[in-house]
């Protein structure tokens, strides 16, 4: 049998796990999706409930204002805005990992993409406390080289990029972590809709199901897609985030 040992810390306590690589493929699949199923659950402590992605404004101006228009607005979002372009950017860092020059080029410039201040603070707030959240309970060299090396140059590290070098760090499927990532972006922007009192708890889980036929394509999309094809398209977004700077009464830093 061959094993892997790996040693982490509990509150200064040394804990050691020993994993078998030479597991059946589904067996070690299944680990990654548990590490997926933390990493982007709503209690993962990015902060991501601070953001709805501009959807406060859009529910202040009329343009969101039910379930139906929720859907519409989230399916835009997934298949043409900046959760599309993040999707292709995770895929892009996830396969650049061990390549330092050509990753560093794309930390740069995912932190660079967004249109507003508030979208780039959103990302990249969150980005820096995946990596540190990731490196704290599942360390890998790997990632405490990337961190080094952003802090020694002052970069800032976007979510989609902290997302596909931990996956790649920890040998998790691409595929399942595009997936991952798209739909918490989906439950994030169901569950700021519903802390707006704009839907209840019912409609956002219905809203959350019919969203799954945008998440898988918008992946499958992503997985094939060019490493440059980063376009977006959502410019009603960034006018609703634009908007959002200077609305009088928030609950959200977008």
């Amino acid at each position: 049998m061959i094993t892997a040992t790996t040693t982490g810390t509990i509150t200064g306590t040394a804990i050691t796990t020993t994993m078998d690589t030479d597991r059946p493929q589904a067996e070690r699949a299944a680990d990654g999706l548990l590490k997926l199923a933390a990493w982007t659950s709503p209690s993962f402590p990015v902060g991501a409930f601070a953001y709805s992605h501009g959807l406060e404004w859009a529910v202040e101006a009329g343009l969101v204002r039910d379930a139906e228009s929720l859907r519409a607005w989230a399916a835009h979002l997934l298949a043409q805005g900046a959760p599309r372009q993040d999707a292709v950017l995770l895929a892009r860092a996830y396969r650049q990992v061990g390549d330092e020059a050509a990753l560093l080029e794309t930390v740069e410039l995912a932190a660079a993409l967004k249109g507003t201040a508030e979208l780039a603070q959103e990302t990249v707030v969150q980005g820096g406390a995946f990596l540190r959240t990731v490196r704290a309970a599942w360390p890998a060299p790997r990632l405490d080289a990337l961190a080094a090396r952003c802090a020694r140059d002052k970069l800032e590290l976007a979510l989609p990029v902290a997302v596909g070098i931990s996956a790649a760090a920890h040998g998790i499927d691409l595929s399942a972590t595009l997936r991952f990532f798209l739909h918490g972006v989906a439950a994030n922007t169901v569950s700021a809709a519903i802390r707006l009192s704009m839907i209840g708890q019912t409609d956002g889980q219905r809203v959350t199901a019919a969203l799954e036929p945008v998440i898988l394509s918008t992946a499958s999309q992503a997985l094939a897609a060019e490493p440059d094809a980063l376009w977006s398209a959502v410019p009603m977004v960034d006018w609703c985030s634009m908007r959002h700077e200077t609305q009088h009464t928030r609950l959200f830093r977008s």
